[in-house]
Formats: C-alpha cells, structure tokens, sequence
C-alpha cells in the first residue's frame, strides 16, 4: 500500500503548521531497524529473493521514497508503483524493481529484514 502526501488526511491544520495521521499503516513488534537505501534504475532484488518462500522478501516494510520510481510486485500478481513522495507500507511477500533512480528510508523488523538481506548477499556471493 502507497499513499501520497495529499491523500493522508490532516488532523490539525493550522497557520504555519499541518500535521497528517493516517491510522492502522501496519503494526510492528520488536526492534525496528532505520534503512536508507540508494537503488540504480535497473535494479531487480527478485533474483536475490529466490529460495525464499515464494521466492519474495519475508519482511514487512514501511517508508518514504526519497525521489525515484519504483514497481513492487507480491506473491499472488499484484504490483503498485511508488514514486517520490509516497509513503508506503510494503507487506511480507514482495519484490521491488527500480524505473528510475531511487532513494527510500525504511523502517522495518530488524532481525527478519537482516535475515533476507543475508540471504541475498549469499546469491549475491555465488552469481
């Protein structure tokens, strides 16, 4: 799920100041790792992914895309396109190929993000 700016209603809107909620974006347990990630067009983690179940990451994740143009696709067919300014709640099952060059913060699960992200510097190691 992405949504923009615009679309997240304000809650208090006054001169000089606006603040946005949108409720029940997902919910965390545990320790919560930051990320920051740098993403060339071109880039498919989907290859790195195989091996997991549904050959997806196993994460659930929630950001802001800096600028850039991303697709994520999840198991069962669905994709969505995020682009700058959008926030984002990615849900385990998932893949990500960059458009145009990309840079996001995410927060997500600390110990199972590091987990897949060990598993792609494997096939990484082996390719």
């Amino acid at each position: 799920m992405h949504v923009t700016k615009n679309d997240i209603p304000a809650r208090i809107d006054v001169p000089g100041a606006t603040a946005r909620h949108l409720a029940g974006f997902g919910s965390a347990s545990g320790p919560m790792a930051a990320e920051y990630f740098t993403l060339g067009a071109g880039t498919d983690i989907a290859p790195l992914l195989e091996g997991l179940p549904g050959d997806a990451c196993q994460t659930t994740h929630w950001g802001y895309v800096l600028g850039g143009d991303l697709v994520v696709s999840y198991v069962g067919g669905a994709t969505e396109r995020c682009t700058g300014g959008d926030l984002f709640h990615w849900p385990a099952g998932h893949t990500v190929r960059v458009e145009t060059d990309a840079e996001l913060i995410l927060f997500s699960p600390a110990g199972p993000h590091a987990e897949v992200m060990d598993h792609m510097l494997e096939r990484m190691q082996t390719a």
